[in-house]
């Protein structure tokens, strides 16, 4: 009898097995797939962001070299090399996966697990052969899977989503691309920068949607500079594949019909909720209508000793939630009172400029009727952001009106990934603009264009603009 199973190896369950082992829980968890580290490490946010930094080199190499004073000749892309170079970089996070279960003594179970009852789980192997383990605690961690329209056939070779996007045999001429969410904007950058026409077809009237609108603005004008066209607030109708071809049917605002061909289409429109094979039922466990497994605030399921965390419940489909669930859940199990504010949250897109956010948008504090002040600087301002040529893009800033507590950060620009950290910790210790506007930041950094969008924010005093 295990104190702690956990069904699914991705960050949040992994995490999760590993934070119940150094509590002193005999854990076990079960994959379905030979390796380790779900979604994320396997076909998502890792091998995506290896081939996001070898296309951004050679985008540099053609288009910025020169500037720096780097001559270069016969400049060309070896695909096979950079695919390889990725595989690379997800088995080595792979095999430290697997080295931490063994480091933590987790039982590894590779098999699909199912529910036989609700502190039963069968685990079936490839070969069809099963065996039963049992567990005081059990943690679903699923994840989640490419949502689809139900008239596009998926054909894999043409017709694809995220996974097979990574390992393309040839740069697309024309990469058509469905969703103009973060997937689709990480993955169309890829190629863009590459030399691939990429077009793409967003049925809301902003890229990136679920982020502040501003960000979505400025994200356009820099992928407009890669040779990207936008079809915003465009319903797909219909995708025809001729074999070398495939034609994207959308309708305008008006109700028009436009066609878009391309060499390949990329399926993106988001993530669906995974519980296939799981057999939730037999546990006693209730799935809503939308897919997620039903949860409370202690993330416990309908039965009180069954959890669930990560893409499989409500919330953004993010590795790092998943992985703020897992640590969350062991540590309730063993009784300790661990607590997640999901406002802060941090959300990013790995394009570049990177786009990074953490609490309210614009549009939710007017939903609210919050009264707000908002202070911005642009990176054209920014000593270091000239010397390295990356001047596209601007932090604001979002603060309570009297009381000038930071309500949301939002950037745009060089390593804007790392740099919402800063405004994640200012805001989980309740900062106010003018604490950061206070406070020293080396010079030249990027981090610098924050502190100056928090003296925008206070009394309109940022000094580089």
């Amino acid at each position: 009898m295990y104190d702690v199973i956990v069904i699914g190896s991705g960050p949040g369950g992994y995490v999760a097995a590993i934070r119940a082992a150094q509590l002193g829980m005999k854990t076990a968890i079960i994959e379905k797939y030979p390796t380790l580290g779900g979604t994320c490490l396997n076909v998502g946010c890792i091998p995506s962001k290896a081939l996001l930094d070898s296309s951004e080199h050679y985008h540099n190499a053609a288009h910025t070299f020169k500037t720096h004073g780097i001559n270069l000749k016969d400049l060309k892309v070896d695909l096979s090399q950079m695919i390889a170079r990725k595989d690379d970089v997800v088995k080595q996070n792979v095999d430290g996966i697997q080295f931490l279960m063994k480091k933590n003594k987790i039982d590894v179970h590779q098999g699909v697990g199912s529910f036989v009852d609700a502190n039963t789980v069968k685990v079936t192997k490839e070969d069809g052969s099963s065996t039963d383990i049992q567990g005081k605690n059990i943690i679903i961690a699923t994840g989640s899977k490419p949502s689809l329209l139900p008239f596009i056939k998926l054909d894999k070779k043409r017709v694809i989503t995220s996974t097979e996007a990574l390992n393309l045999k040839e740069i697309p001429k024309h990469l058509v691309v469905i969703g103009g969410g973060v997937i689709g904007m990480e993955l169309g950058s890829v190629y863009g920068r590459m030399g691939a026409k990429v077009s793409v077809i967003e049925y809301m009237d902003s890229l990136i949607p679920s982020m502040d609108k501003t960000m979505g603005k400025e994200l356009q004008k820099s992928l407009k500079k890669l040779g990207f066209e936008f079809y915003l607030k465009h319903k797909v109708t219909g995708v025809e594949n001729l074999g070398k071809e495939v034609v994207v049917k959308a309708e305008n605002g008006k109700g028009e019909t436009i066609e878009v061909k391309g060499d390949y289409v990329l399926v993106s429109i988001g993530r669906k909720p995974y519980t296939d094979g799981l057999n939730a039922e037999a546990a006693g466990v209730k799935i809503t209508d939308r897919g997620q497994v039903e949860v409370n605030e202690h993330l416990q399921t309908s039965v009180k000793h069954i959890y669930a965390i990560g893409d499989v419940i409500k919330g953004a489909m993010l590795a790092h939630k998943a992985e703020e669930e897992g640590v969350f859940v062991a540590e309730t199990i063993a009784g300790q009172k661990p607590h997640i504010n999901y406002l802060l949250i941090p959300g990013v897109v790995y394009t570049w400029p990177e786009v990074a956010a953490v609490g309210y948008t614009e549009e939710e504090l007017k939903e609210q009727g919050r009264k707000y002040k908002t202070g911005k600087f642009p990176f054209l301002a920014s000593g270091r952001a000239r010397a390295s040529m990356d001047t596209d893009g601007l932090v604001k800033v979002l603060a309570d009106a009297e009381t000038d507590e930071i309500l949301g950060v939002h950037m745009i620009g060089p390593r804007t990934a790392d740099m919402i950290a800063e405004a994640v910790v200012a805001m989980e210790f309740r900062a106010s603009a003018e604490d950061i506007a206070r406070m020293s930041h080396a010079h030249p950094t990027y981090t610098e264009a924050f502190k100056e969008a928090c003296m925008a924010a206070t009394d309109n005093r940022a000094l580089h603009i």
